[in-house]
């Protein structure tokens, strides 16, 4: 279970990242924590021999709700680890770039339904 801390610090503006999201470039009034390495895979050796500990904590991207939902339900913990661990690499996934381009135009508290469609 989370303490209060760690729930508030995952829900942060964040200093100098003037409330955009990395994915979509929307301006929101809450982002979200995402971590470009799963936490939920930092303690599988296999993980640990391919990235040093501090950078599995320091790649984080500030998103937006729904660009977060989205991610995590088209990918699972493993191919996220495996393949789509940059930003870069994360716009390259066709689902994860076709809704970043749709919910651009979308107003700021704009959430839509997300579905479960992991590979």
């Amino acid at each position: 279970m989370k303490r209060r801390t760690e729930m508030q610090h995952d829900r942060n503006i964040g200093a100098g990242r003037d409330g955009r999201c990395e994915l979509c470039g929307r301006a929101v009034p809450e982002l979200t924590r995402h971590h470009l390495i799963p936490r939920a895979r930092h303690g599988k050796r296999r993980t640990q021999r391919r990235f040093a500990r501090e950078e599995m904590r320091a790649h984080i991207l500030w998103v937006c709700r729904p660009c977060h939902k989205h991610v995590h339900a088209v990918c699972s913990e493993t191919s996220l680890e495996a393949r789509y661990n940059t930003r870069e690499r994360l716009l390259e996934h066709p689902d994860i770039r076709r809704f970043i381009e749709w919910i651009r135009s979308k107003p700021a508290g704009y959430l839509p339904r997300t579905y479960s469609k992991k590979g």
